[in-house]
C-alpha cells in the first residue's frame, strides 16, 4: 500500500534488483572491467567488502548481463563444508554425478568442464560467496584443481566473494600458490562520501518511480548517518520509513519518523 502513496512502480533498492532496478555502487565500475576481463579470458578473481556493501548484488547484476548460452553462471555459497562437499555442489551444478573419492570428482568436473568449453562453446563462470568462511584444506585445494593440462589453460572464471579478510588470508605464505592465480583483485566499500550517498538515494528513487523528494534534506541526512552509508541498511532503513510514514498518513519522510524507527531498533 506504501507504494501506491508515494507512486511508487516498485521497492527501492529492491533485494532482487539487477538491470534498470540495479544502482552502481562505489568500486562497481573497476569490478565491472576486471569482471569482464575474466569474462574474457578465464582466470581467478577475488571480491572483497564488508557485509551489506553490495557485493552479492553487483555479482548477481554482471552475471544477468552475460550472453546465454554462452556462459553458465554457477552460484555456491554454502562454504561452511569440508573441500569434498564443495566440490559435490559444483558436480550437481555441472550435471555430474558426485563421486565420493576426491580424485574422481576433479577428473570429472574438469572432464564435464572441458566438455562445455571445447564441445559445446560455453564458458562456466563460478562465483564462491561467502569466500571467508572456506577453510585452509579447501584453499591450498582450490590452487591444484584448477591446474588444467600441465597449467596450459584456465578453463573456469572463478570469482571469491566474501568479507574482510578474505585477500590478508589469501595473501599468507601458504595460499601462496593460489595467490599467484590472482587475476584481479576488488574491494568494495561503503557510501562513505555524503554527496555520493545522496546521490545513490536519489537514483535508487528514481528507479523506484518516484517523482518527488520524499525525504524531507534533515531526514536524509539522518539516514546517511544511520545507515553508515551501508546500502543494504540504508534499503531496509528506507522501506521502514516509507511504510511508517504511509501509516502515520504522511506522504513525506521526516526525521520523527526516521528516529521512531531507530528508536524502535534499541528496544
Amino acid at each position: 500500500m506504501y507504494r501506491q502513496r508515494f507512486g511508487l512502480s516498485s521497492h527501492v533498492f529492491p533485494q532482487d534488483a539487477q538491470g534498470d532496478s540495479y544502482i552502481e555502487v562505489p568500486g562497481y565500475t573497476r569490478l565491472k572491467r576486471r569482471f569482464d576481463m575474466l569474462c574474457r579470458e578465464p582466470g581467478l578473481g577475488a571480491l572483497e567488502g564488508d557485509a551489506g556493501v553490495g557485493k552479492t548484488a553487483a555479482m548477481r547484476n554482471l552475471c544477468g548481463q552475460l550472453p546465454r548460452p554462452d556462459y553458465q553462471v554457477i552460484y555456491l555459497c554454502d562454504t561452511a563444508v569440508s573441500p569434498l562437499d564443495l566440490y559435490r555442489q559444483l558436480a550437481v551444478e555441472l550435471g555430474v554425478t558426485p563421486s565420493h573419492r576426491r580424485a574422481q570428482l576433479w577428473l570429472d568436473i574438469k572432464a564435464a568442464m572441458l566438455h562445455m568449453v571445447d564441445e559445446q562453446g560455453i564458458q562456466p563462470l563460478l562465483v564462491i560467496d561467502e569466500a571467508q568462511l572456506l577453510g585452509d584444506r579447501f584453499l591450498v585445494d582450490l590452487a591444484g584443481f584448477l591446474n588444467v593440462a600441465m597449467d596450459s589453460r584456465n578453463l573456469v572464471a572463478l570469482w571469491l566473494v566474501g568479507q574482510p579478510p578474505l585477500l590478508s588470508v589469501l595473501r599468507m605464505k601458504r595460499h601462496a600458490a593460489l595467490a599467484s592465480r590472482l587475476a584481479a583483485r576488488v574491494r568494495l566499500e561503503p557510501l562513505t562520501d555524503r554527496e555520493t550517498f545522496m546521490a545513490f538515494l536519489r537514483q535508487g528513487l528514481e528507479a523506484a518511480g518516484a517523482h518527488s523528494n520524499l525525504f524531507a534534506d534533515t531526514a536524509a541526512e539522518l539516514l546517511f548517518r544511520a545507515s553508515r552509508g551501508v546500502p543494504r541498511r540504508a534499503a531496509w532503513l528506507l522501506k521502514e520509513t516509507l511504510m511508517a510514514a504511509h501509516d502515520h498518513d504522511k506522504n513525506f519522510v521526516d526525521d520523527a519518523i526516521l528516529e521512531a524507527i531507530l528508536d524502535e531498533e534499541d528496544l
